[in-house]
């Protein structure tokens, strides 16, 4: 099958090897290639760097508005674009260009969870199951019906970053399935979405990672774990801003105020919040690195409670 291949970042590498490995990538759309690092120079997208390892030509327009843009993906005769990750909305004029349309691989289970930031929403909202879902796009955000799924089980301590990693797997294996059983003439069946149970995942935004004490202990754990790596959970701890990498919720009550550091020991510092109390395990200082709270205590003597 000729393959057109729609993503940007690391989640949609494996992706991309998977439509890569018995079928023909003929291109590869990504984002334009955007300022990074110190230096702010110029950096390709994970997926743009992939494709050119492979040797698969790259496309970066700015969006699909124009008559050109159109034209150059209607010349490339797809049979399926896949979109993992891609960054921009397609219009509906885009995706009737492939023959197959154009299948989607979204991380979460459909209709829950549609949008911009699925893996880490879940873990926010405390949710214990997730998945990957192959998707018939349409002109909606997240939509259309679904072709194949596959669940799997959030851990209990498990990062926005550990889960990432699992479902891009996940998601590659269940692309994988699915041009399988395409390339077998066997087309899965579209199954469309129940209008009960749709969540939006919005846009992570850094703002987001203050923790206010106020809330429950629970809800301020779910937050540190889905805000690692980013943009990652901060809080004024005993007068100190830090960067709060892990977090366990405790059940016990206590009647200061929020915010209170109630101990100070080896095993965490332990902050009274609106219910509960939220230890800290590991956190970092301005201008450091991710440390123990045992290592955070050797340098705040002050705080011996």
């Amino acid at each position: 099958m000729r393959l057109v291949f729609a993503g940007t970042p690391d989640f949609a590498v494996p992706c991309l090897r998977a439509a890569a490995q018995r079928n023909e990538v003929v291109a590869v759309y990504t984002q334009p290639d955007r300022p990074a690092g110190r230096g702010r120079e110029l950096t390709p997208s994970p997926v743009k760097r992939e494709a050119l390892l492979r040797g698969i030509p790259v496309l970066q327009p700015e969006n699909f508005k124009s008559a050109v843009s159109k034209e150059a993906l209607r010349a490339l005769q797809p049979d399926l674009m896949i979109v993992v990750a891609y960054g921009l909305i397609l219009p509906q004029s885009v995706l009737d260009i492939p023959t197959y349309g154009c299948w989607n691989v979204h991380a979460s289970l459909l209709p829950r969870w549609r949008g911009a930031a699925p893996i880490q929403r879940a873990i926010e909202a405390g949710d214990t199951r997730t998945g990957v879902c192959l998707m018939q796009m349409e002109k909606g955000l997240d939509t259309g019906p679904v072709l194949l799924s596959q669940a799997l089980d959030i851990g209990e301590h498990e990062t926005g970053g550990q889960l990432h990693d699992r479902l891009s797997t996940l998601g590659a294996q269940v692309l994988a399935d699915g041009l399988g059983l395409l390339r077998a003439d066997i087309r899965p069946v579209p199954q469309p979405q129940p209008d009960e149970g749709v969540t939006y995942a919005h846009k992570l935004d850094k703002a987001e990672a203050r923790l206010d004490w106020t809330q429950t202990a629970r809800t301020l754990a779910n937050k540190v774990r889905a805000f690692n790596p980013w943009p990652m959970a901060e809080a004024t701890v005993a007068g100190e801003r830090v960067r709060v990498h892990g977090a366990i919720a405790l059940d016990e009550t206590h009647e200061s105020p929020a915010g209170t550091l109630l101990r100070a020991s080896r095993d965490g510092l332990d902050i009274g919040c609106g219910e509960g109390v939220l230890r800290i395990r590991v956190l970092q200082r301005e201008g450091g690195k991710a440390i123990t709270a045992a290592d955070y205590l050797n340098g705040r003597r002050d705080l011996a409670i």
